[in-house]
């Protein structure tokens, strides 16, 4: 499927009001779209707050197991300074920049689906997973929401709150995305505002608990969205909080800095009922690889950033969400 034919289907399946999964990759070249009764939970399950084919709880007494081996930090610094440079020229004022980290789990993939606490949650044909705390976008009563998340700090930090809220760099960065968000949203919707700016959630985690920073964006839908799904969808990929700003130029620096497609890993999916729609930022993402399992994380780099500092929170990113 073409991200062109992706966006026809989209849009018919809205127009009828036709229930459908959708999985978009990072860079458009492989979409997926399901209509919701077509979907084979022993091929994909999903749980989207609590809606999908997988929201029954596996038993078990199993203590999860995750071993990582990052990247060395010359490695990351190499990456690092090549966004750097195209920061200090001006190519760019924020770039999401990521790293696929080798681990070890006790379990499957598929186990952990069940066994993971999340917003959301996809696992695909055993090939990846995804346990996200991001919302890319929500459409409900015609009006669209995005929620971009940028900040995140350890909770058991003494006064946590306030030096992440305080930290210029962190500020910084964020009110670039929420930026980003607003004129992104501004393509397909009206009365574009920011709701709430910079709200603190926790996320707890098998290694420690951290909190999360985000904002409300959303805007006023024309009444014949439903149609136009498909189309609304493509004007909004890639997410700008898992790409950067300018987004075109940035896409260019992350794909010189990386070195290869992130594929699925921060794409978006989601779900359609026939009323609403409600997806996800793929991030926090396991995938397979042969025999070996990767974990993929990363970070907004600006030219306030530390690269020692910036690996360090990529590698804190590497957790799955278990009590």
């Amino acid at each position: 499927m073409t991200i062109e034919s992706f966006a026809q289907q989209v849009n018919a399946w809205g127009a009828e009001r036709t229930p459908f999964l959708f999985i978009v990759d990072f860079e458009l070249k492989k979409p997926l779209a399901f209509r919701l009764d077509e979907v084979d939970p022993e091929q994909i399950l999903y749980a989207c707050n609590q809606f999908g084919n997988g929201n029954d709880q596996l038993k078990s007494t199993t203590s999860i197991t995750l071993h990582k081996h990052p990247i060395p930090v010359a490695d990351y610094t190499s990456r690092f300074d090549k966004v750097y440079n195209h920061l200090q020229y001006g190519d760019s004022f924020l770039t999401n920049l990521t790293v696929r980290t080798p681990i070890e789990l006790n379990c499957s993939l598929k186990d952990l689906f069940y066994l993971s606490e999340a917003r959301y949650k996809l696992w695909f044909k055993g090939e990846f997973l995804v346990f996200s705390p991001e919302t890319f976008v929500q459409i409900v009563n015609s009006k669209i929401f995005s929620f971009p998340m940028k900040g995140t700090i350890d909770a058991q930090i003494p006064n946590a709150t306030s030096i992440i809220l305080l930290d210029k760099k962190e500020e910084a960065e964020h009110i670039t995305i929420v930026d980003l968000i607003r004129n992104d949203l501004s393509q397909v919707a009206t009365q574009v505002s920011v709701s709430r700016f910079r709200y603190i959630e926790e996320l707890k985690t098998n290694l420690k608990n951290l909190l999360q920073v985000s904002s409300e964006v959303c805007g006023q839908l024309a009444d014949d969205f439903h149609s136009q799904l498909g189309d609304i969808l493509i004007a909004l990929l890639p997410a700008g909080s898992v790409s950067g700003a300018p987004k075109p130029k940035t896409l260019e620096v992350i794909r010189e800095a990386e070195g290869e497609d992130r594929g699925y890993y921060t794409g978006v999916f989601g779900y359609y009922d026939g009323e609403k729609l409600d997806s996800a930022v793929m991030i926090r993402y396991i995938e397979k690889s042969g025999d070996q399992l990767f974990y993929r994380s990363g970070g907004g780099i600006t030219t306030q950033s530390n690269a020692e500092q910036e690996y360090k929170e990529a590698i804190d990113k590497i957790y799955v969400p278990v009590n």
